[in-house]
């Protein structure tokens, strides 16, 4: 990676590991690496199931949140009738579907760009959602989520909260409630571990069990030893409170300084914002950013083309943006 790049384009914390957490690496790193990781991650499942008041056998981990969507909908999902996603959403949910030969039909968001849950009222093997929305940032509430739930019972729902921490409400609180939920999570956003690849599930046992089927059969590797022991420090850790409600500081300040520069700036509940400005297409913004150094996201689809998506960094980097924004505008 080029050094001096501000690099506000992948979601990625903008923050280290907290102390705990790199102390329970370094401590890790000793003769135990000669060994197999533990193929059940019983430590990681008991602190993941901790922090999120469910039991160890409604969770699942796996070598990042990819991995653990491939498994679900490969598992999970129904091959009778399609699986239902919105038009804007996360890439990898159509490259799963397309992989394991399941048919899927996009359901359009609205034009600000939200979730019609009552467009969800049709055939189903299943709906996904990613829940704040990724690349809008936009978020379904417990009663919206709730309501999809009960239009498909007999389906499952996967809600992807990869950007869950940095919004208040979290579908957890349903799983006991519908045996057809499971809610994804990630380390790689809220908790500064990108680099470790640890995702994990929650969900009633038969589906958690469902998952472990699969990765029996296709990809029976362990989360890596160091991983777990990374994962199970950070989720017991809570100083990453202090560095989410930083992040989520930066946002909304972020979010009025692109406002007063005269962009559009669709509301997000997530670590990023998907904004626009009138005098500048999207890819023009994104290049020249690029030529200044800073890197953020742009998307080449009808409907986002004119967008660009900015991951909210720190302060130094969010002013900095401010000013190459300014500098470009004015």
């Amino acid at each position: 990676m080029q050094t001096g790049l501000i690099k506000i384009n992948t979601n990625e914390s903008p923050f280290s590991p907290t102390p705990a957490v790199q102390r329970a690496i370094r401590d890790a790193v000793n003769s135990d690496l000669r060994l197999y990781p533990d193929p059940n991650a019983f430590l990681l499942r008991q602190a993941i199931s901790q922090a999120h008041g469910v039991n160890i056998d409604e969770v699942f981990v796996g070598n990042g949140s990819d991995e653990v969507l491939g498994h679900a909908i490969s598992a999970l999902m129904d091959h009778g009738a399609p699986v239902l996603l919105p038009d804007i959403t996360y890439g990898f949910y159509q490259i799963w579907c397309a992989l394991y030969g399941i048919d899927f039909k996009l359901i359009p968001l609205n034009a600000d760009f939200d979730i019609e849950t009552d467009d969800y009222r049709q055939a189903a093997g299943g709906i996904i959602i990613a829940n704040p929305n990724a690349p809008t940032g936009r978020f379904l509430s417990v009663q919206q989520i709730t309501g999809l739930l009960e239009l498909h019972p007999g389906r499952v729902l996967i809600v992807d909260e990869a950007y869950g921490d940095f919004c208040d409400q979290s579908a957890v609180q349903l799983i006991q409630h519908f045996p057809n939920l499971l809610v994804t999570r990630t380390f790689s956003k809220s908790r500064a571990l990108a680099g470790m690849r640890i995702g994990y599930a929650l969900g009633q046992k038969p589906l958690i069990e469902g998952l472990e089927r699969v990765k029996g059969c296709f990809t029976p590797y362990p989360v890596d030893r160091l991983a777990q022991i990374a994962g199970a420090a950070a989720i017991a850790d809570p100083n990453y409170r202090e560095q989410i409600d930083a992040i989520v500081s930066e946002r909304i300040r972020l979010s009025d300084t692109l406002l007063a520069l005269g962009f559009d700036v669709v509301p997000s509940s997530a670590n990023f914002i998907l904004t626009r400005h009138p005098k500048l297409p999207g890819i023009d913004l994104y290049n020249a950013l690029r030529r200044r150094d800073i890197l953020v996201r742009h998307f080449s689809t009808p409907r986002l083309q004119t967008y660009i998506r900015i991951t909210v960094g720190t302060t130094a980097q969010m002013g900095q943006l401010a000013k190459t924004l300014t500098d470009l505008l004015f």
